[in-house]
């Protein structure tokens, strides 16, 4: 598990392709790794991976073909910039949010645009997600816990402060950049608890829809109001 804070910005020292999936090896400038052991796990840009490899200042984490094709980790180069962030530990400050590491879709950012001393950002989710994120509710973009400000369909605001922007990858971020996301813990876990015994049906069956909502007694409101 994860905060949400970064703590660093590392970038890609190598990209070593293993029979179908990649080895990456990731400086960590800032990050103080004197008490990772081999197994723990870092963040990279919001995906939870697994130390493999020590040396100096610097890890080595394998991405499975699972994780290249669901994630933005198969788009890095050699020096790219990435989101560092170690896991918590019980005496962690929870600055952020908890955010567990395992994306749930890659988004595309929109627009960007000054808001005072902050930069508000566009996003958009990719649409099996849009019911999961909620103004005001938390959301991870590679790695970074943020709060969203306003939703628009499956497309969302984020106001990013001087603070954030210098420390992350916001920074290097332009319109069409791809984005790690997850959504919040709370949300996933609440739509599966509504289904009850229907979240064991297969095929689909055990999921949400309009129809079994109002069969339940959730009226829908999305049309016109008297």
């Amino acid at each position: 598990m994860f905060t949400g804070i970064i703590e660093t910005l590392g970038s890609i020292a190598a990209l070593e392709p293993r029979g179908g999936d990649l080895r990456l090896k990731v400086r960590a400038p800032g990050m103080d790794l004197s008490d990772t052991q081999l197994g723990d796990s870092i963040s990279v840009n919001g995906v939870c991976l697994t130390v493999t490899a020590l040396e100096g200042g610097q890890f080595a984490a394998d991405v499975s073909r699972e994780s290249l094709g669901v994630t933005t980790l198969g788009d890095l180069a050699i020096g790219d910039r990435v989101n560092l962030e170690r896991a918590l530990t019980l005496n962690t400050r929870l600055g952020g949010h908890l955010v567990s590491g395992h994306v749930d879709g890659v988004g595309e950012l929109v627009s960007m645009q000054p808001d005072a001393r902050s930069t508000r950002v566009r996003f958009r989710a990719p649409d099996p997600l849009a019911r999961y994120i909620a103004a005001k509710g938390s959301i991870t973009i590679d790695g970074t816990s943020l709060t969203v400000n306003a939703v628009d369909g499956a497309s969302f605001d984020v106001n990013i402060i001087p603070h954030t922007w210098s420390l992350t990858r916001f920074s290097v971020y332009r319109v069409g950049t791809r984005v790690n996301l997850e959504v919040d813990l709370i949300a996933r876990y609440l739509e599966r608890l509504m289904l009850g015994e229907r979240a064991a049906q297969p095929g689909g069956a055990g999921e949400l829809s309009e129809s079994w909502l109002a069969e339940q007694g959730f009226a829908n409101h999305s049309g016109p109001r008297d």
